[in-house]
């Protein structure tokens, strides 16, 4: 499994929708880029200047909203993962 470091969180990123409501089915480059996803691993969180550690602020299966452009796509056993930094994401999801 993968094991972030420092602030950094794995999200499992929710694919986009492939049809509307109307039924409509979308082009693949017509679909947003997805920004929900639910974290699979956290890292131990930011060090301060002093060697202290700022807790993270979401756990390993939280629903996530994440800046659309943010972080980093990997394959890891032909899964789909975003490594994103603590402070790239804008809310959990309840």
């Amino acid at each position: 499994m993968l094991k972030p470091l420092g602030d950094r969180v794995i999200v499992k990123v929710q694919e986009a929708e492939e049809q509307t409501v109307g039924g409509i089915v979308l082009a693949s480059n017509a679909k947003e880029k997805p920004q929900t996803g639910e974290i699979v691993a956290v890292g131990e969180g930011a060090l301060t200047d002093s060697g202290s550690r700022i807790k993270p602020s979401v756990k390993t299966g939280d629903k996530v909203l994440f800046d659309k452009y943010a972080g980093s796509e990997v394959r890891y056993d032909d899964q789909k993962y975003l490594v994103l930094h603590d402070k790239d994401i804008m809310a959990i999801v309840e």
